[in-house]
């Protein structure tokens, strides 16, 4: 489970990719909110009747940088290892 932030519009982004991941066995753990950075650690999940629709970890950088755009523009560095 990612760990609470004390922006809540950063904590709901990471929350709803936290959920999309874990629907697929996969984690996201926060490493460091340092504003304007952001460092995330993605684990995938195993889905083996779907493996295409476990999240690469391109797509999570894209979901995460498209939707902390829209709802915390102030993060501008985004890394997920």
């Amino acid at each position: 489970m990612v760990e609470s932030v004390s922006d809540p519009k950063i904590d709901m982004v990471l929350r709803n990719i936290e959920t999309m991941v874990a629907s697929e066995g996969g984690t996201l753990e926060l490493v460091r909110l340092d504003s304007p950075s952001l460092e995330v650690k993605y684990t995938p999940g195993v889905n083996e009747e779907c493996p295409e629709c476990v999240p690469t970890h391109e797509a999570v950088v894209r979901f995460l940088s498209t939707s902390l755009k829209i709802h915390a523009p102030e993060i501008t560095d985004v890394t997920v290892t």
